[in-house]
């Protein structure tokens, strides 16, 4: 992937491979479905909330946002159906980790912003959550909501990691999202 997002994965992957570290702990979302070779997923634990968040000072949800109003997401599939469901708001691709996002809600660059619950909640960022999209109104991203962890395919320990943390319904709803996601040769930068 292209994305800031790409270059993390990619630099944790690297330090893998050359043994810096030895476990690597991902946003599955954000995971290439082609895995580096000599790498592997040893465990998925138990997802967080799935959904997207509105995140706003002005609206408690995105039917409350004025017409005209700019919303922030960098995300092609957020913005993709945020146009669907509002052609009337205005995108602006933000980019950054959550307090960057959010420092520019406070600044008045947008009015809105759609980040991941799940990331929010694990930053102890929920009371910043407005609304949750229901699944039907903004369908989150493969994988979206769990972690993956990632380590060298010829690392003795894996069993025991994977024995320690994988929660087998979400391994196994987070591989088919993904299976389905390669098929559609999709990624961070098209909207599937």
């Amino acid at each position: 992937s292209g994305s800031a997002v790409g270059v993390f994965v990619k630099e944790l992957e690297h330090a893998l491979l050359h043994k810096d570290i030895d476990i690597a702990v991902h946003s599955m979302k954000d995971v290439p479905t082609k895995i580096a070779a000599g790498l592997q997923i040893v465990a998925i634990p138990e997802r967080e909330d799935p959904r997207d968040a509105f995140v706003s000072n002005r609206a408690k949800n995105l039917s409350e946002l004025p017409a005209g109003s700019v919303i922030g997401t960098g995300s092609v599939r957020r913005q993709a159906q945020l146009l669907a469901l509002r052609p009337d708001l205005r995108i602006q691709d933000i980019r950054g980790n959550i307090d960057t996002r959010l420092n520019k809600l406070r600044d008045g660059v947008v009015d809105a912003l759609v980040l991941a619950c799940a990331g929010l909640n694990r930053l102890g960022y929920r009371d910043r959550i407005s609304a949750a999209f229901a699944p039907e109104q903004m369908l989150p991203a493969p994988g979206q909501g769990a972690l993956a962890v990632e380590m060298r395919a010829d690392d003795s320990r894996s069993a025991t990691v994977e024995s320690a943390l994988n929660h087998r319904p979400t391994s196994i709803a987070v591989v088919a999202e993904r299976s389905f996601l390669q098929r559609m040769s999709g990624g961070c930068n098209v909207p599937v």
